[in-house]
């Protein structure tokens, strides 16, 4: 069976990949390191820089062109995992960073990727992918697709172009997840998402009501009590409340606000606050797919049908890359991107549509009767490490080493106990399965 489709007069394989992000230039970098199977990738990138997310960007809203700036970098964010452990597998950042790096760090390392993997000639700056479609299928089972791209320049002119194949490498953080909240209207302050935060000076002496506290409400309202602003942090994970300073108040989530402008709490308790600020996530968003041509629901949270949550199984040579949450991104990467080539090189045999879409549904139950909500059925935690060893077993490429695991569970073990504290550790990996704190 040909999963691949139609190939170029060589018999290679020509992929596009859109964005060029962490996850697209892992793409870019495996795809340029089996030449006898693949052209050169076409790398379509909105901005005129690589590092997607990373690179931070002091503006918000829109760039000069109308285009909504991608970033939800803030100026002092670091990592909320180490480098020993977000790096991609064979590429280590700099011996003399900290564990806990920060954005421009980052940046700086995917600058670095690029460069030693030569992948910059290889990508179309201020492209905007317009379309990704299926063009051609044959009836039986398992016919051949080919995908036509078509993009328009910043600066004019429309190109299309036909792969063989197409990686999604658009990430997940910039389009913001906005709730509805009863009464949103009669708010007297700032309502704002954290994808417009950039430093918390602004809001100094000020009383800001944070909503939602993953990663980046904790990290945020820490910087907005060193400036001296009075916050609220509103949420439901009752454990937060014992390991975060005093400074900060603890709240239900809101509920609604109140035709005086009051935020109402989940347990009846009444605020007011001069910033209501939205830090509850990202939305999916493709504008180029037509999701229900590929037999995908695209929800605010959640994509599906993916066979191994990468690939829809109508269409296994289209590949969402990344998508999974509360992961090593760059190690989690790379595992798919080696597995996704696996399958169009013909190493990793699929089975049957039929059996992929069985399979994603399974996995789904599974979930689902294990009490996960929709908006967290593509949360990993600790199931990650199966599904990479998973993913290598199948494909055939080396596993991570079980150091990444331990070193994980033991750094969110530090970030509960202390989320003030955590990022000043500093950490060394030993070996294959060793690490050492410095």
């Amino acid at each position: 069976m040909d999963q691949a489709g139609a190939h170029n007069y060589m018999g290679r394989l020509r992929v596009a990949v859109v964005g060029a992000g962490a996850a697209g230039l892992c793409a870019a970098r495996h795809i340029l390191s089996r030449p006898k199977a693949f052209d050169p990738p076409v790398v379509y990138e909105l901005t005129d820089h690589v590092g997607g997310t990373w690179f931070y960007e002091e503006r918000v809203g829109t760039y000069d062109n109308g285009l909504p700036v991608q970033s939800s970098m803030y100026r002092d964010l670091r990592t909320n995992l180490p480098k020993e452990v977000m790096m991609f597998p064979d590429f280590p950042f700099d011996s003399h960073l900290p564990s806990f790096i920060s954005h421009l760090d980052v940046q700086q390392y995917l600058e670095r990727y690029c460069e030693s993997h030569d992948i910059t000639p290889h990508l179309k700056f201020n492209t905007v992918v317009e379309e990704v479609k299926p063009i051609s299928m044959e009836t039986e089972e398992g016919g051949a697709v080919t995908w036509e791209v078509i993009s328009r320049g910043m600066y004019g002119g429309h190109s299309t172009q036909t792969f063989d194949s197409v990686f999604i490498c658009s990430g997940h953080y910039s389009v913001p997840h906005l709730p509805s909240i009863p009464g949103i209207e009669h708010f007297k302050g700032k309502v704002m998402h954290s994808h417009s935060y950039r430093s918390p000076e602004p809001f100094a002496h000020q009383s800001v009501v944070v909503l939602g506290a993953g990663a980046s409400g904790v990290d945020i309202s820490l910087e907005l009590i060193q400036a001296k602003a009075k916050v609220t942090l509103s949420h439901n994970k009752p454990a937060l409340q014992s390991s975060l300073p005093p400074e900060i108040q603890h709240a239900a989530p809101v509920v609604k606000v109140l035709e005086n402008g009051s935020l109402q709490f989940q347990d009846g308790s009444v605020a007011q606050a001069q910033v209501l600020l939205l830090c509850t996530g990202y939305n999916f968003h493709y504008p180029f797919l037509c999701p229900k041509q590929l037999g995908l629901e695209v929800e605010h949270h959640l994509v599906a049908p993916l066979y191994k949550y990468l690939l829809p199984p109508a269409f296994p040579s289209i590949f969402f890359v990344g998508i999974c949450k509360i992961i090593c991104p760059f190690p989690h990467f790379d595992c798919q991107v080696q597995f996704a080539l696996g399958v169009l090189e013909g190493t990793v045999q699929l089975p049957s549509s039929k059996v992929m879409a069985e399979e994603a549904e399974k996995e789904r139950q599974r979930k689902t009767q294990k009490g996960v909500q929709v908006k967290h059925l593509l949360q990993m935690d600790s199931e990650q490490w199966a599904y990479y060893l998973d993913l290598a077993t199948t494909a055939g490429f080396p596993p991570l080493q079980p150091v990444i695991q331990r070193l994980y569970e033991e750094v969110g073990k530090q970030r509960r106990a202390c989320p003030q504290a955590y990022k000043h550790m500093n950490y060394r990996l030993v070996d294959a399965t060793q690490w050492q704190l410095l």
